[in-house]
């Protein structure tokens, strides 16, 4: 067994079949099956049930994921230890982000960070809870995860790197229902149409707590896809509370972004496994925690 069969095998578990993983890898598929055959073979045991085209976990197989992921990480963390030697060369850091906080903070830590290591590359996933931020952290599928929640973060099976709180805001056509400039009450949400997010993220949380509060406000869009959320609004399908992030990029398409009071926030953190950090993924978290004026 060696490593390429380990990271040739997660290709497959992450993107969910032969064929795919191969595109990916840029291998045919019939050389991505012959060497997940050779690491079965090695392991004594098959790591997927073949069905068709499709390709399904055993248990042996799931129980592999996690070591295999410690053992890819620990010859990156290997190879880019003896390469900073001589500066960062080269190397790739993995983030997993919610969408909100992909366009800010992580745009500007991006920026920040590549104009000081230009040879490194960045790779951003999507994860849409903090709970999925901080089980592909956990899990080895990123390095590092940017999290954002209602709740300051706990320290626990990922280390954390608290960076900035952002506060909610509404989204609202220009053409009403509320005026430019004017903050807007929590009950004065009641017996208007809002746009949400899935469960789990925190501009949903706000919106189920108001409704607990008693504010009658209608759910009328429930959208998994955070990028249909300005145009609904602009289309006057409804309003939306979302996080300060957005504000730059609402502006400029012509929305209202509003104050909401009382003020909530959510905190933005970096979580990190507690394994040390390969070079390249220590250096961004320390460009991020200088820019954001932490220690």
């Amino acid at each position: 067994m060696d490593v390429r069969q380990l990271e040739y095998f997660l290709a497959v578990v992450d993107h969910g079949g032969f064929n795919r993983a191969a595109a990916a890898l840029y291998l045919s598929q019939p050389s991505l099956s012959q060497a997940v055959r050779a690491l079965e073979r090695d392991l004594g045991s098959d790591l997927f049930h073949r069905i068709g085209r499709r390709a399904v976990l055993t248990d042996a197989g799931t129980a592999l994921i996690g070591p295999a992921r410690e053992a890819v990480r620990s010859l990156q963390l290997a190879r880019a230890s003896v390469e900073s030697v001589h500066g960062l060369r080269g190397g790739r850091v993995d983030i997993a982000a919610p969408p909100s906080q992909a366009v800010e903070p992580l745009a500007g830590m991006i920026d920040r960070f590549a104009r000081a290591h230009p040879a490194v590359s960045v790779r951003v996933q999507a994860a849409f809870t903090p709970r999925d931020v901080t089980e592909m952290v956990r899990t080895g599928v990123c390095e590092l995860g940017l999290l954002a929640s209602p709740d300051p973060v706990p320290q626990g099976d990922v280390r954390t790197y608290p960076l900035v709180e952002q506060r909610f805001v509404l989204l609202a056509p220009p053409d009403g229902p509320f005026r430019p400039g004017v903050p807007v009450r929590h009950e004065q949400l009641s017996g208007h149409r809002l746009i949400v997010g899935q469960k789990g993220t925190g501009m949903r949380r706000y919106v189920d707590d108001l409704v607990a509060e008693g504010v009658a406000l209608t759910v009328v869009v429930e959208t998994e896809h955070r990028v249909s959320i300005l145009p609904l609004v602009l289309r006057g399908v409804g309003l939306a509370v979302v996080a300060d992030a957005w504000r730059g990029l609402a502006e400029r398409a012509g929305a209202l972004v509003l104050e909401l009071e009382p003020s909530t926030s959510l905190h933005i953190a970096l979580v990190s496994r507690r394994a040390p950090l390969t070079p390249a993924a220590e250096a961004f978290v320390g460009t991020a925690m200088e820019s954001h004026g932490s220690s």
